[in-house]
């Protein structure tokens, strides 16, 4: 059996005859509890003194109080002493300072190691209120040993909050634990939790603080968020304020409850335990109904339960704000047993779900008993009758009660709705921002931090603008002030993000209204980079040409009919250009399509430089660029600077370490003198164009309205040619050659002749340009040759001797995959040897891709076919070329031959003849018109002479009947 006698030290006299009376000294485990309402430590110290030099067998704790309970009684300002005597309890007591250890959890765990056994039943635990994070000390406690029950209380000061003090057997400190351990497996024990907080208002969170101190609460400062809150008084009345209106930290499903220890004076608040970044915080309030009745249930349980003793730590705010309460609520408790404790700034003991949290208003008790008999008086009724003056707590506490219930449900509604808000806010895949009325960011969705490349707090309170290009500044400015108005704007803009990335967004600006005003804007922004790189291929694809990047004929057309309306309503002109690559087929079909695009890219790329500013260049069609002039837009400035681009164009291109040259024709029209609209334009710069070709190519034309006609013409023209190919109207006449050594004529040059049924016979010189660009001239020069080869063969066979024959190949028949083959089909249908067949290539043909020109004409020589290299003297630089081309014959261009009496044409001529000597090559003089040529020729020594002295082209049965007659040739 266990007993519990109390007294109130009044001297060392007095205490000794208690101890005498109640023979406490005869008990061979007693426990000693000390509380001390006054602040005088040392008299307590000397207190303690003298009860362990009066009982040393005896174990004591203790602290000092806001106030003591006394068998039921409470009191303020005494000396307290408690001696609890067990038969079968040992009792041990520890006395840990905080200096001693790194950290509360760290003290937790010796006090559990020192203390718990095998046997140990309860832990009474008393600490100091201030420099211990008491939080720690419990947890530790809790998970080094879960089986014990722990109780007891922070010590009190008489609430002057500031310095508190605990002691035991062992000694006394100002910062540290006082403990005992009862240890008895068969001690009888029931704990007693009163804690009937409520929480009231929204979750507060923190936003910045370091171990216990909190320097930020919803990015404000902790006595900005009091004020408004509680009020001045409470932030006046602080720390002690601050147990009477604790906190709750919430922290995931975990909540525990937190005092305001001290106010520093930068405005942070240190409180009772450590809090992290993150964590909530929510005011709490006391439901007094909940607590009276709470208290009363606990009683009742209690009062049926074995209890010898009942230690009760109840809380300051209950002594000094529910007095009444909280004096009837020992008394009561006295009747099932002595009731003994003390006024503390914080309570904990362990709960039935296997908790310990340290607790604020609250009360809790121990009822012990070594005895498992039920010692409560039959009858005892617990009530309590609340007093006038706190009826109006109860009418309080009921409106607040009504009015958290309501702003709970309206909480909930506001969580429910933020959480949707949020889900959509956060999860949203677009980026989500809102805006104050200077344009400034006030919340961003993750979506927006991620793209923009900035922490949110970096992101936040800037302006939206520092995003932007300088140019789009001042249209997204205009838009935020139109929605500041009240009107939905929709806008496309670029963003720079953090690594200088330039992203396409559609923004929407939506209005943020409150009470009929506008407070911000809310913005939502979709990334369109990706649809608009697409959009931007498109439109590449459609209007610009893919290899060189101009504008194609389509955007070219666009901007011309956008200029031409620019230049009428300002009165100005324009100038349009068109430029063909002459011959350009060629290159494509020698060398490939891909050569050929790079060439047009160099092109492309020198003409632009040759431009002027003001010029708009584009890529028409295949080998044909245009462009059209808006300054300085007259005739003798554009001809320069069509000149200009002729000089750039002729440059030697280099491919594969292969040299060409290339030449263009440039047409030019001018507006509105030629034309007033786009079409027209087009089309006589066009007409302009072929001119230059039709006549030779490598030259500028401008525009005339003679042009059109002759266009006209040409058109026509290409429609009875192609007509001519199918209606067979086309034949051959054979112009003589002849030896000037013998006179004799040893072949004779295939000539084709168009003999229409309504034009009559049809100049070459009028179908063969045509033919040529038209690509008719393959099928032609086909025909002919075939034609030739078999005529050849059939004189041959009548009997005329072993005549050769010569046939003209234009430059794009040569220049066809298929030629060579054409070529040795001709020979073999015909049976003609292939020694009398004379193929005359011309000079120009050959400097266009001099390396594919030598490999076709080797082919053709190593078939025994004569290759003659047609009007030299009138190409370019091809005597660089000579020595290395393989051919057997020289035709000297008529040029030369009919100009024979000016001295420098004979020089030429001379030359041309002692090279062909020189390189072992026969020499062909044609355009021979005169005796006088006849003989100079012969007497130059040249070997060979064609022309109208000698004979006009033939027909067949012409030339076949002069050969039978061996009519006399003119030479002598």
């Amino acid at each position: 059996m266990s007993r519990t006698f109390s007294c109130t030290y009044e001297n060392g006299e007095q205490l000794e005859t208690y101890i005498l009376e109640n023979e406490l000294m005869d008990y061979p485990d007693i426990l000693i509890q000390l509380f001390s309402g006054r602040q005088e430590v040392n008299a307590a110290a000397e207190v303690k003194k003298e009860l362990l030099d009066l009982l040393p067998n005896a174990v004591l704790i203790g602290c000092t109080t806001d106030g003591e309970i006394i068998n039921g009684t409470s009191s303020t300002g005494t000396i307290a002493i408690h001696f609890t005597v067990f038969e079968k309890t040992r009792v041990k007591s520890i006395l840990l300072e905080t200096s001693d250890f790194p950290s509360g959890r760290s003290l937790g765990k010796k006090l559990v190691k020192e203390l718990c056994k095998a046997d140990t039943k309860v832990i009474l635990l008393f600490s100091t209120a201030f420099g211990l994070d008491a939080l720690a000390l419990l947890a530790a406690i809790h998970e080094e040993n879960k089986d014990v029950t722990v109780i007891g209380a922070l010590a009190g000061d008489g609430g002057l909050f500031k310095d508190t003090y605990v002691w035991s057997s062992q000694g006394l400190t100002s910062s540290g634990i006082a403990a005992v351990s009862l240890n008895n497996e068969h001690l009888q024990i029931h704990s007693f939790i009163n804690n009937n907080w409520r929480e009231i208002g929204q979750p507060l969170k923190i936003t910045k603080a370091s171990g216990n101190v909190v320097y930020s609460i919803d990015n404000k400062k902790p006595m900005q968020v009091f004020r408004h809150y509680l009020g001045d008084q409470f932030i006046k009345d602080l720390p002690r304020s601050g147990v009477e209106f604790p906190f709750l930290l919430q922290k995931g499903g975990e909540k525990r409850t937190l005092f305001v220890n001290k106010i520093h004076k930068n405005g942070a608040i240190e409180l009772s335990g450590n809090v992290e970044h993150g964590e909530l915080l929510i005011f709490l309030y006391i439901n007094f109904p909940d607590m009276v009745d709470s208290s009363l249930q606990n009683m009742k349980k209690m009062a049926k339960k074995p209890v010898e003793s009942i230690f009760m730590y109840n809380c300051t705010v209950r002594k000094s704000s529910l007095f009444h309460f909280a004096a009837e609520e020992a008394k009561m408790l006295a009747e099932i047993a002595p009731v003994n404790g003390f006024y503390s700034y914080g309570q904990f003991c362990s709960q039935a779900d296997n908790s310990l949290q340290l607790y604020g208003c609250s009360a809790v008790m121990i009822g012990i008993s070594e005895s498992k008999e039920v010692h409560t008086p039959e009858g005892i009724r617990f009530f309590y009758e609340m007093p006038q003056d706190m009826k109006s707590i109860l009418t309080l506490t009921n409106l607040i009660e009504a009015s958290s219930k309501d702003i709970q449900e309206l909480n909930e509604y506001v969580t429910t709705s933020k959480q949707y808000y949020k889900s959509l806010f956060d999860n949203n895949n677009d980026i989500v921002y809102s805006t104050d009325l200077q344009g400034r960011f006030s919340s961003v969705n993750q979506a927006c931090i991620e793209t923009l490349g900035y922490p949110e707090e970096e992101i936040l309170g800037t302006s939206a603008l520092k995003f932007l290009k300088d140019e789009d500044v001042a249209r997204v400015r205009m838009y935020f002030y139109r929605a500041l108005k009240g009107k939905v704007q929709s806008y496309d803009v670029d963003i720079t993000t953090r690594t200088k990335d330039r992203l396409s967004f559609q923004i929407k600006n939506i209005p943020i209204n409150v009470n009929g005003e506008t407070v911000g804007i809310y913005c939502i922004g979709k990334n369109i980079t990706d649809q608009k790189e697409i959009e931007e291929k498109m439109v590449q694809l459609a209007y610009y040409d893919s290899n060189t990047g101009l504008p194609n004929r389509v955007k070219f057309t666009e901007q011309l009919k956008e200029l031409i309306n620019r230049a009428t309503k300002k009165k100005r002109k324009l100038a349009v250009m068109f430029i063909d690559m002459d011959r350009f087929k060629i290159i494509n079909d020698s060398l490939g399509h891909y050569p050929g695009d790079q060439v047009l890219k160099e092109m492309a790329e020198r003409i632009r430089k040759a431009c002027p500013a003001g010029t708009y260049l584009g890529r028409f069609a295949g080998d044909k660029f245009t462009l059209i002039l808006t300054k300085n837009v007259e005739a003798e400035e554009v001809i320069k600077i069509a000149n200009a681009i002729m000089v750039t164009i002729t440059r030697p291109i280099i491919y594969n370490r292969q040299e060409f040259f290339i030449t263009a024709s440039i047409g030019i029209c001018m507006h509105p003198e030629d034309g007033i609209d786009a079409h027209e334009l087009l089309k006589n710069a066009d007409t302009a164009m072929n001119r230059s070709k039709n006549q030779g190519g490598n030259r500028i034309t401008l525009y005339s309205n003679e042009m059109n006609e002759q266009a006209i013409k040409r058109l026509e023209m290409e429609s009875l040619l192609r007509k001519a190919v199918r209606n067979k109207e086309f034949f051959l006449c054979y112009q003589p050659l002849i030896d000037l050594e013998t006179g004799k004529i040893y072949g004779s040059e295939a000539l084709i002749r168009w003999n229409h049924p309504h034009l009559g016979l049809v100049s070459p010189a009028n179908f063969i340009p045509i033919a040529e660009e038209t690509g008719l001239i393959d099928e032609i020069g086909t025909w002919v040759l075939y034609t030739a080869c078999r005529q050849n063969k059939q004189w041959q066979e009548m009997g005329l001797g072993e005549l050769t024959i010569s046939v003209n190949v234009s430059a794009y028949q040569f220049q066809q995959q298929r030629f060579l083959e054409h070529v040795k089909q001709a020979l073999r249908e015909s049976g003609l040897h292939p020694s009398h067949l004379h193929l005359e290539l011309t000079e120009s043909l050959m400097l266009r891709n001099i390396t594919y020109s030598v490999s076709v004409m080797e082919e053709l020589q190593r078939l025994g076919i004569k290759v003659s290299i047609d009007d030299f003297g009138t190409g370019y630089s091809s005597l660089s070329y000579l020595k290395s081309l393989p051919i057997d014959t020289l035709k000297i261009d008529r040029s030369f031959i009919s100009n024979l009496r000016d001295t420098t044409d004979i020089a030429i001529v001379k030359a041309i003849i002692t090279m062909g000597q020189g390189l072992d090559v026969k020499i062909v003089a044609e355009g021979v018109e005169t005796k006088e040529q006849i003989e100079l020729l012969r007497e130059l020594k040249c070997h060979y002479a064609q022309g109208f002295y000698i004979h006009h082209p033939l027909t067949a049965s012409e030339f076949e009947s002069g050969l039978a007659q061996k009519r006399p040739v003119p030479i002598l």
